[in-house]
């Protein structure tokens, strides 16, 4: 990517989609094209189109999804899959379309079976049952997989994907109803703490396993991919498995990672567990030796972007 090239960021408000933004501009990336959801909603095939027409992008990052925790796709799987699956389907198709030369698609690692083997690799895609608690937004997500795939395929595109771990960081979502569980750990130890309150219920047992990747880290990840020359990309994938899993291959408790806020946070209370309410799936490490075999490692622990996430959300609670 040249520093003057059309670059169009899909979602550019949300977590990754505004981390992307933050990076490109660092790295001296001049002309970026952003849209709100007022301005083009992606669920219209038309407005998609018609958008991509006019602007004609040179390079595009598919960073727009409908996401959220457990309680929320549970709630809400019809909305998670249907969205989802337009949103993809329709800037894949009018990038195609309008002839944009490279895309990059951020899926998630829930794509992956519920029971596989661990650190999952690329190739444990669609050799098992997905989680039941997010199965909807798992499937769409591998269905923009299989997109690029088929566009590639058939017409020669150059579409790829990346399959991030847990994310978190600046612009996370603390909505109670739709969060993932680093920013709803943040929200209710911090309000346990200002309403002081002796205790903090959890779902789960706290013993699930999960992988942890701050968003800055991940827009990194998707850049560099994102850059990679062709031939290079080629050769760590294959025509019908061309993803690339992104994270740190490192791995903590619930319980750890609930420690870990309930200390940055100041939380002075008990800290407890439902265990009546699921784990979700119980471990989830991914192989990322491809990636750092590339050349791209994580540059923020755990301990440091949990920091950076909450004095973010102090300022974003003031406003």
């Amino acid at each position: 990517m040249q520093t003057n090239e059309k670059i169009y960021i899909a979602g550019h408000n949300g977590l990754v989609g505004s981390a992307i933004v933050r990076e490109l501009k660092l790295k001296g990336f001049t002309n970026l094209i952003t849209r709100t959801h007022k301005d083009l909603n992606l669920i219209n095939q038309l407005e998609v189109q018609d958008f991509f027409n006019q602007e004609k992008p040179d390079y595009v990052f598919l960073a727009a999804a409908k996401v959220g925790g457990i309680l929320a796709n549970s709630i809400y799987p019809a909305e998670f899959i249907y969205e989802n699956i337009m949103i993809e389907a329709n800037v894949i198709h009018a990038a195609y379309n309008s002839g944009v030369k490279r895309l990059l698609f951020l899926g998630s690692t829930c794509i992956y079976p519920k029971i596989a083997s661990q650190p999952l690799q690329e190739d444990a895609l669609l050799t098992g049952p997905l989680e039941e608690t997010n199965e909807p937004y798992a499937i769409a997500k591998i269905a923009g997989l299989k997109l690029c795939e088929s566009y590639n395929r058939q017409y020669g595109t150059d579409f790829r994907s990346v399959m991030p771990t847990n994310l978190y960081g600046i612009n996370d979502s603390f909505n109670s109803k739709n969060s993932h569980v680093i920013p709803a750990l943040i929200q209710r130890f911090h309000n346990a703490k200002i309403n002081n309150d002796s205790e903090v219920t959890l779902w789960g047992t706290g013993k699930a396993l999960r992988e942890f990747l701050y968003a800055d880290d991940m827009a990194s990840a998707a850049i560099f991919v994102m850059k990679l020359d062709k031939t290079a990309y080629q050769a760590k994938t294959k025509p019908m498995l061309s993803h690339i899993n992104i994270g740190t291959g490192i791995e903590n408790s619930i319980q750890e990672v609930a420690e870990i806020i309930k200390q940055i946070v100041g939380f002075k209370g008990k800290l407890k567990f439902d265990i009546t309410k699921p784990d979700g799936t119980p471990r989830k490490l991914v192989d990322v030796s491809k990636l750092t075999s590339l050349g791209w490692q994580y540059k923020v622990g755990l301990n440091d972007g949990l920091r950076k996430t909450y004095d973010w959300f102090k300022i974003s609670t003031r406003k």
